[in-house]
């Protein structure tokens, strides 16, 4: 089953658990622009920031300081340029090297995520309803989806422009909207980071992302109350289906 348009993503789901939103976007932006899905979809969502094992002196760029973090615009522009190092340091031997790849995603997704506000808000009326052993699994495989849809899609990343529309220097909010776009000559895809500065360090993270229009975080409630429904209150049964 497919989409043609990110119009229609929310009513197409499969009959084991609704498809994570994510898989169709990648099918969708794959169509558009007239390569075949081989589950290696797009390369927008989340850009961010990696220092693993062997790789750190790749992945080195200005870690040595982190005031970029002090500003929603250049931490997404930082997280950027880090995600098209990682997607080309692992592109030759790709999909052979897929669990480091992986690895190195899961590493940078839980430094700019904040993966707990998300999955309490996924989650909804049920989080604090449940055992924290069966959040934390829940969690797990949350982010583990995210992680292997996406990087399977980061990996048709092919040089398009990426450029930050509403850059502003100054900001006394703890709460923004950082609006991106991805450009590949014919057409533009536009992102949302829904990011809040933490009150312990000042620094920004991200709490909820827009693909052309399509709120990721109500998506994946929806998702989750359905499945909730489906199976009955069984949180286990929702974590085995998830994926």
């Amino acid at each position: 089953m497919d989409c043609v348009s990110f119009l229609v993503i929310k009513e197409c789901y499969s009959d084991r658990i609704e498809m994570s939103v994510i898989k169709f976007a990648l099918r969708s932006f794959m169509k558009n622009k007239s390569l075949k899905l081989r589950m290696i979809g797009v390369r927008f969502f989340i850009l961010f920031v990696l220092l693993i094992g062997n790789s750190s002196q790749l992945f080195a760029i200005n870690v040595g300081s982190d005031n970029y973090r002090q500003n929603p615009f250049d931490s997404v522009e930082e997280m950027t340029n880090q995600l098209l190092i990682i997607i080309d340091s692992h592109r030759s031997n790709y999909p052979e090297n897929e669990e480091d790849y992986f690895l190195s995603l899961n590493n940078l997704l839980g430094d700019f995520v904040e993966f707990n506000f998300v999955a309490k808000r996924v989650m909804g009326s049920s989080y604090g309803k449940v055992d924290p052993a069966l959040r934390k699994s829940f969690l797990d495989v949350f982010k583990r989806g995210l992680i292997e849809s996406y990087g399977r899609g980061l990996m048709a990343y092919s040089n398009e422009k990426i450029v930050i529309l509403n850059r502003q220097n100054a900001f006394d909010t703890g709460r923004l909207i950082v609006k991106q776009e991805i450009q590949d000559g014919n057409s533009s895809y536009p992102l949302q980071y829904m990011m809040v500065r933490k009150r312990s360090d000042k620094t920004w993270t991200i709490i909820n992302v827009s693909l052309n229009g399509i709120d990721l975080t109500k998506t994946f409630a929806s998702q989750f109350r359905n499945s909730i429904t489906r199976h009955s209150g069984n949180l286990s049964k929702v974590i085995d289906s998830w994926l």
